[in-house]
């Protein structure tokens, strides 16, 4: 549960700071629109982001269609480091095998270039 309301605000967060920071604004319409989801490795909790300078859309599940995926092995290694969502914290679940990129890397950097914003 604690995993799902944090996805369902980190939503929230997206919507708003697109509505209120230029900065977010200006480096989305750079990388002209991201999709992306979290889930867990059994896709028992997974939601999905698509964002584009017209607007953010949010939903359960993910489509096969997205650019990036962030899998974790389970809950408890999800919430513990999105909870502070540092490029080192992401680096070493991917070493511990927590954690898996599906898609490119690239587009996990653009991720963390819009996330700054927040």
């Amino acid at each position: 549960m604690k995993l799902r309301l944090m996805l369902w605000l980190l939503g929230l967060l997206l919507k708003r700071a697109q509505r209120r920071k230029p900065g977010f604004r200006d480096a989305l319409a750079e990388m002209r629109g991201l999709d992306w989801g979290i889930a867990t490795e059994d896709l028992a909790i997974a939601r999905y982001y698509r964002m584009s300078p017209s607007g953010i859309e949010t939903g359960p599940g993910l489509p096969v269609d997205l650019d990036l995926e962030l899998r974790f092995a389970d809950v408890d290694s999800a919430v513990k480091i999105l909870r502070r969502p540092t490029q080192r914290a992401f680096l070493d679940g991917m070493m511990a095998g927590t954690v898996r990129l599906v898609g490119d890397s690239g587009d996990l950097q653009k991720l963390q270039k819009l996330l700054r914003h927040i």
